[in-house]
């Protein structure tokens, strides 16, 4: 009687750790299912990139850290913070490895927000916005330009393309004929320009960048390249050093 209790409670017990085995195995399956970093960094993504700069400077990213255009940062909307991509302009041929700090773009949707920096080697300081592939490479990839021309990988199914069914509107361009940390320096300069031409749109942009005011003498409304650097010549002639800047990035 006793043997048959040990062989049932061997059976019983044979069957449980069979059934613990088998669950331990559906767990192990559905795991290598679920997206990891190995499937994460086969990511491409396509669509428009913009930049900022020194407007932004010093300002609390949404990781908490300050942004510095000087380094190879940007910022996405939804990718881990620390994620870093590999970014190419097919145009140029031209690419940079940036981490992700921030978040955005929200308009005119855009993939990415690049610094400065980054966004130098891809032509995106001089045309406002470029499109770019950006692939999701290792931790590991160290930040900055890489070396030669890059080719981009074929579209596949898999990649995720951003599209805006409305055309974006052309870059505009202001002239900042002036930067001062004392508002009355600026309010001198503006009623300066203003003596030249009173029909001139004149206005001082007051910001604060690492704690320290900053106020900008801006010229111009939303105008087209050309007309700004016609603006900036005229202002040029009559003593007043500036420089021609993309208006949505002020």
């Amino acid at each position: 009687m006793k043997s048959n209790q040990r062989q049932n409670l061997s059976g019983w017990l044979m069957t449980w750790l069979t059934a613990l085995l088998l669950v331990a195995t559906s767990l192990s399956s559905f795991a290598d299912d679920t997206p990891n970093a190995t499937t994460a960094k086969s990511a491409v993504l396509r669509g428009r990139a913009s930049w900022y700069g020194r407007e932004h400077q010093g300002h609390r990213t949404s990781n908490g850290s300050r942004f510095d255009r000087n380094k190879y940062t940007c910022a996405h909307k939804t990718l881990p913070f620390g994620t870093r991509l590999r970014v190419t302009n097919p145009a140029n041929g031209k690419a940079v490895v940036v981490e992700v700090t921030d978040r955005g773009p929200y308009r005119h949707q855009r993939i990415l927000d690049l610094a400065e920096v980054a966004a130098r080697p891809l032509d995106i300081v001089r045309l406002g916005a470029v499109g770019v592939v950006a692939e999701v490479v290792p931790n590991d990839t160290p930040l900055g330009p890489v070396d030669g021309v890059v080719t981009v990988p074929e579209p596949e199914s898999t990649d995720i393309a951003v599209t805006d069914a409305t055309p974006e509107p052309p870059a505009t361009y202001v002239v900042q004929a002036g930067t001062f940390g004392e508002l009355r320096n600026a309010e001198a300069l503006m009623a300066q320009i203003k003596a030249l031409d009173a029909q001139l749109p004149v206005a001082v942009r007051q910001d604060n960048v690492n704690g320290r005011p900053l106020n900008r003498v801006i010229v111009g409304q939303r105008m087209p390249r050309a007309v700004a650097d016609d603006l900036w010549q005229r202002l040029q002639n009559r003593g007043i050093n500036g420089l021609v800047r993309q208006a949505e990035n002020l």
